[in-house]
């Protein structure tokens, strides 16, 4: 006789278990998709400072190099004249506003913290914001030998754009209008210098550091420091306010630059605007201006 087998009974997850397994397993995934996302804005906001630091430090750069040659050749530079003009072969100041302000004749005032002499059409007090170099750009070009005709180049803040623009100098014309009516393209985005003093306030908090914008104050692009002639220090000083027959183009030496860049999306933590801010210093190599 044959005994029947014995069957082991089988059990399965209850209702309950299955419930407390999905819960579990939403629970971990959600945190998992949570943390993935929080990383991927940060990269993003990351990613979007580098960016515009790149941008700012090749616009620093540039203005940099600008400067440095600003006021070449003078006037001292050239014995003969090419094709009658001397005057579009030669600089005849290192940085050039507008007719009006006494280009090239009569020395201006440059505009520190606000004033000044040295105008242009769309900025009262260009020297902050507002600079126009007179320069010859590419000295050793053989192409154009014994001289290139020398350039006004702009650079203007308009908004949160840093412009830039560059034409041929004209012998008897405003620079000024010369270069407004050539035209300035876009060269750094979201310059936060000049921005009103409500978002300076929320620059302070997300820079976390009150000197980003001493005072709560726009922070100039350009800052100059001046030759004394009249009264000779060593090293040169900080242009001064008051009108002074030191404080003009000629006497420009040092061009100290501040530019601070916001990035295009704000902190993805914090919800606050994230901030670069770079310093350099143009310093004017020709001494015969």
């Amino acid at each position: 006789m044959k005994l029947a087998g014995r069957k082991t009974p089988q059990r399965g997850f209850t209702l309950v278990e299955m419930l407390a397994a999905l819960g579990i397993f939403l629970v971990v995934t959600t945190a998992a998709f949570t943390l993935l996302t929080s990383s991927q804005k940060q990269y993003q906001t990351e990613t979007q400072v580098l960016n515009s630091f790149q941008e700012a430090r090749l616009g620093l750069d540039q203005m940099v190099r600008d400067i440095n040659d600003a006021g070449f050749p003078p006037p001292t530079y050239l014995a003969s004249g090419n094709g009658g003009n001397l005057f579009n072969y030669l600089a005849q100041t290192p940085f050039a506003w507008s007719a009006g302000a006494g280009y090239p004749v009569n020395p201006c005032r440059i505009g520190t913290a606000g004033g000044g002499t040295c105008t242009t059409s769309s900025d009262a007090a260009p020297g902050d914001f507002d600079i126009i170099i007179e320069t010859e750009p590419n000295p050793l070009d053989p192409s154009c030998a014994p001289g290139c005709q020398v350039q006004w180049i702009r650079y203007q803040l308009v908004g949160t754009t840093l412009m830039r623009g560059a034409t041929n100098k004209v012998a008897g014309q405003d620079p000024d209008a010369v270069t407004a009516a050539a035209g300035l393209t876009s060269f750094v985005q979201n310059v936060v210098n000049n921005s009103p003093n409500l978002q300076i306030g929320q620059f302070q908090l997300a820079a976390s550091d009150p000197t980003v914008f001493p005072g709560g104050n726009p922070v100039p692009l350009f800052q100059y420091t001046c030759d004394t002639p009249s009264a000779p220090q060593n090293p040169p000083q900080p242009c001064p306010p008051q009108p002074s027959p030191d404080n003009s183009p000629a006497n420009i030496r040092d061009v100290l630059i501040t530019l601070i860049v916001a990035a295009p999306v704000p902190d993805s933590t914090t919800g606050r605007p994230r901030l670069v801010q770079l310093e350099g210093r143009g310093r004017r190599v020709n001494p015969n201006q």
